[in-house]
């Protein structure tokens, strides 16, 4: 069975909201799932007319998380996983991903999404498999959580795909990036990927976004972006664009999106 571990956040208790559009549904319904709501469908599909590129960003952003957890797991024998704003299902999940590439894999979601956490007591109820349910802005109980289900005597994938721009402030973005690394041991790896402000397009459909209501998503200068792998040896070929790390078939998808992406080693 899934292990469900809370934490002291709201999101145990909290209703789901369909008042407002939610990122982590917004985010399904560009890529093909159906656990959204019509005020989602609406945001999302404004959004597109505003700057199309997104659901290739969404895409991309998929693509390179299955390169990079194929990497850990078969280049770098990692076999533990922390998923970090997980987000609701669709095709390909973290915990496929990393099964297909070593079965033996473990993966721990984190998020405090209510409507996450109906699909992580529902379709994730296998061996390997657990979740806490805890906000972001707290890592010291994630952590704490975390210490409980995962071995940290080993190397764990520290995954933060898309979200960080959740954090407003920049310095906690930092210290968020910080208190989930530390705990690590030595060998552990951060595979990031976030949206640059590179796009005024971009800039300005996610300036209309935050107006609805929703959680604020802040696109930060690719300069910032790097700061986030401070102390860590980042693997070739580096911090770049979505399609151009490690890209497997040409021509590379999302080569220029306005995004950077690395996956990173502890020391």
């Amino acid at each position: 069975m899934t292990d469900a571990t809370r934490g002291p956040g709201k999101g145990s208790d909290a209703k789901i909201n369909t008042d407002v559009p939610q990122s982590a549904r917004i985010w399904n319904y560009w890529l093909g799932g159906t656990d959204n709501y019509e005020i989602d469908r609406v945001a999302g599909d404004h959004y597109v007319r505003l700057y199309p590129g997104i659901v290739e960003i969404a895409r991309a952003g998929r693509y390179f998380m299955d390169r990079a957890i194929r990497f850990l797991a078969r280049e770098r024998g990692i076999r533990q996983f922390m998923d970090c704003g997980t987000g609701l299902p669709t095709v390909d999940n973290t915990h496929e991903m990393a099964r297909r590439a070593a079965p033996d894999a473990k993966v721990v979601y984190v998020d405090n999404d209510p409507l996450v956490l109906a699909h992580a007591r529902a379709l994730m109820n296998e061996g390997r498999t657990s979740y806490i349910d805890c906000d972001l802005h707290d890592p010291k109980t994630i952590m704490d959580r975390a210490s409980e289900l995962l071995d940290l005597s080993q190397p764990v994938g520290l995954m933060i795909i898309g979200v960080l721009g959740h954090i407003v402030d920049p310095d906690e973005a930092y210290d968020v990036v910080r208190g989930l690394m530390d705990p690590l041991p030595s060998g552990s790896y951060l595979i990031l990927h976030d949206s640059t402000d590179e796009d005024e397009r971009f800039n300005a459909a996610q300036r209309a976004y935050d107006e609805t209501g929703a959680i604020p998503f802040r696109l930060r200068t690719p300069e910032f972006i790097r700061g986030y792998f401070d102390g860590l040896e980042i693997e070739e070929p580096g911090l770049v664009t979505s399609g151009a790390w490690r890209p497997e078939v040409g021509p590379i998808e999302g080569a220029n999106l306005p995004t950077r992406c690395g996956v990173a080693r502890k020391p």
